[in-house]
């Protein structure tokens, strides 16, 4: 008889990784210490940074804030700042050894574990890290005679300290268990945007990690950090390749945020803790998608499970786009859909909701109330955007992932059930099955109209000029939520930036991007004031509209325009810019002055377009064509337009109170 096999050792399972730690610095929000709390745990956030200022201001007492959070469920991750303490006389080290025992009470009644210390701007400070790491050696044995640990932080603006390559330096001279590093991805990204060498910092002095972003700007480093700092994916810096970086040193704490933004702290601390989860989880996704070569580049697998919601569903164009309309606004914005070759082709089964086609466009009316504009022009504006998903149950568990709020809708018993949520503006977000996906389809719901209803005839087959799909939707955006419908639309959808751009109107600074699918389907643009322009111009409201495609635009002009339609007048002073800046073939300037046709162009192609005027209180439509790989949406035309609504619109208001 042959002997039995010996077993063979089983291979050991993985370690689960724990969930990284989500936390927020106090500071980014607006409010009393105790909205802020509530804010950041109804957003699902771990921790928090108490910041000195929130509590020195509040009427709550040190044990009442413990109370609270954890009433909440949240931990007190960082009490901060501590300022001015290293490399001083000896009289001064004294003072604030006293100063840090203060503190070190105060931390101990919060439950406080870990406190920020910053480098010095002291002028009494000297070059010396010999004498810096001594006294932080000093007030880290203090804090560990107390459970407490010291995080030492770079300023990009330190008086000597001012890298994150110094301050590791420091800390490994000092060389105290209780002394350890904060890196702040604003102190770093701003000295040095391709940073090298983070990963090899010991995890065991990886005190703590704040994350921020921000635009480049040209300006004093501390002036930048105070007011301009962003949630992550809403500025220029590489945070992916920097928290990356961290993770792969070993670093298990929390992903915590610290932006100082004039916005953010004046806004609803609500949404905006939400808006900071939000960018919080799509930055930790873009670090698991892109993965940085974990292994194969010689870094270590991060020792956390980072966020990863359900990867994002192709998305094949606008399926549909929904104004809401009233008695007043409707027929001017029926008459241009008219002029423009749609065909009214349904009638809602149970709603006041009328669907107006052609080519791939769909616009839907929603007739829900008899509101009127104050000034007589009525109430129109976009309630809703429809997105075409290769997996609409997918694209909504994603949203869901990304905090997107879901939206009840009233159905009848055979209307086709399709998922929306919410925008940070309020705009409803559909996902309709797309290309080869099954589902619903939202049509079904439209009851079709009759020929010799009163309504336009279909246009027939393909003709130059004809419009087809919807080519991008304009939003306006208040500037308090500016940032964060960026981060909603691009993190939810999937949307890169295409374009960027800031201008002079009429009526002050506008600012404006445009994010996009990989395809160029998919188009969203959003602009908004940079600061409120009050009610002293009047006609002059926050304009949203619809583009629709053509590869004629010269055709799909003087089609509208013998079916009656209005063409939103450009000056002669535009077009004689025009021909000083591009010099165009004298016969196409004449033609495009003819016609009010705007032009712009960039290094990948061409573009031409025109508007109709103002259709009730806010909304217009726009006809482009795209020649070649031109990626943007005409924004350097924008002030030219806006004056152009404002004016058609303002002289009948001057006329009438003549």
């Amino acid at each position: 008889m042959s002997p039995s096999p010996s077993p063979q050792p089983s291979s050991p399972r993985p370690h689960p990784r724990p969930r990284a730690r989500k936390g927020v610095a106090t500071v980014c929000l607006s409010g009393m210490l105790e909205d802020k709390l509530r804010a950041v745990a109804a957003a699902g956030f771990d921790g928090v940074e108490i910041f000195e200022n929130d509590l020195v201001v509040s009427a709550m007492t040190p044990e009442s804030v413990r109370a609270l959070c954890a009433d909440l469920g949240l931990t007190i991750d960082l009490y901060q700042p501590f300022r001015d303490f290293e490399a001083v006389p000896d009289g001064l080290h004294a003072a604030n050894l006293r100063r840090a025992e203060r503190k070190f009470d105060l931390m101990e009644r919060l439950g406080a574990g870990t406190v920020l210390v910053c480098s010095t701007l002291s002028p009494h400070a000297v070059d010396d890290d010999g004498l810096a790491a001594q006294q932080l050696r000093a007030l880290a044995d203090r804090a560990d005679a107390r459970g407490i640990r010291v995080a030492y932080e770079a300023l990009a603006w330190g008086r000597f300290v001012n890298s994150w390559e110094h301050s590791w330096q420091i800390v490994r001279r000092a060389d105290h268990p209780a002394l350890g590093l904060c890196l702040d991805s604003f102190h770093v990204l701003s000295r040095d945007p391709a940073p090298t060498g983070v990963d090899t910092v010991d995890a065991a002095k990886l005190f703590f990690l704040q994350l921020a972003d921000a635009p480049r700007l040209d300006m004093d480093v501390l002036q930048w950090s105070r007011h301009h700092r962003l949630f992550p994916g809403q500025g220029s810096f590489d945070l992916p390749d920097f928290l990356a970086q961290v993770l792969a040193a070993g670093y298990e704490g929390p992903l915590s945020l610290e932006v100082f933004n004039d916005v953010f702290r004046q806004t609803d601390p609500g949404p905006a803790a939400v808006d900071a989860m939000r960018s919080l989880v799509a930055l930790e996704e873009a670090v698991s998608e892109r993965e940085y070569g974990y292994g194969a580049a010689g870094r270590a697998r991060p020792r956390v499970e980072l966020a990863a919601p359900p990867p994002a569903p192709g998305l094949l164009g606008h399926a549909f786009v929904e104004l809401t309309v009233d008695d007043e606004s409707a027929p001017q914005i029926t008459s241009a859909l008219s002029a423009l070759g749609f065909a009214h082709t349904g009638r809602h089964r149970s709603k006041p909701v009328e669907l107006w086609q052609q080519g791939g466009s769909n616009v839907v009316l929603n007739r829900d109330g008899n509101t009127t504009g104050t000034d007589g022009t009525g109430t129109a504006e976009v309630v809703a955007l429809a997105v075409e998903s290769r997996d609409p149950g997918q694209s909504a568990r994603r949203a869901e992932a990304l905090l997107a709020t879901p939206l009840p809708r009233r159905r009848g018993p055979e209307e086709a059930e399709l998922t929306a949520v919410a925008a940070p503006d309020g705009t409803q977000l559909f996902f309709c099955p797309g290309g080869e996906a099954r589902g619903p389809d939202w049509r079904a719901d439209f009851a079709p109209v009759a020929a010799g209803e009163g309504v336009a005839a279909d246009p027939g087959p393909p003709r130059p000029g004809r419009l087809g799909r919807i080519d991008h939707v304009a939003l306006a955006q208040p500037n308090d939520q500016f940032a964060g419908s960026m981060t909603f639309y691009q993190s939810v959808l999937d949307l890169r930036e295409r374009d960027f751009a800031e201008y002079g109107a009429p009526f002050g600074l506008v600012r404006s991007r445009t994010v996009g699918n990989v395809s160029g389907e998919l188009r969203i643009a959003m602009h908004g004031a940079l600061l409120r322009r009050g009610g002293w111009a009047p006609s002059v409201p926050d304009p949203e509209h619809i583009a629709f495609a053509t590869d004629d635009v010269f055709a799909a002009a003087r089609d509208a325009l013998e079916r009656g339609l209005e063409i939103l007048p450009i000056t002669d002073n535009y077009y004689d810019d025009l021909d000083a800046r591009y010099a165009p073939e004298p016969r196409l300037l004449e033609t495009m002055r003819g016609l009010n046709i705007l032009y712009d162009r960039d290094e990948h192609g061409e573009f031409f377009h025109f508007c109709t005027g103002l259709l009730g209180s806010r909304v217009f439509f726009e006809v482009v064509q795209r020649v070649g790989g031109y990626r943007g949406d005409g924004a350097v035309n924008a002030p030219v337009r806006m004056a152009a609504h404002r004016q058609a619109r303002h002289v009948p208001e001057q006329a009438a109170s003549a």
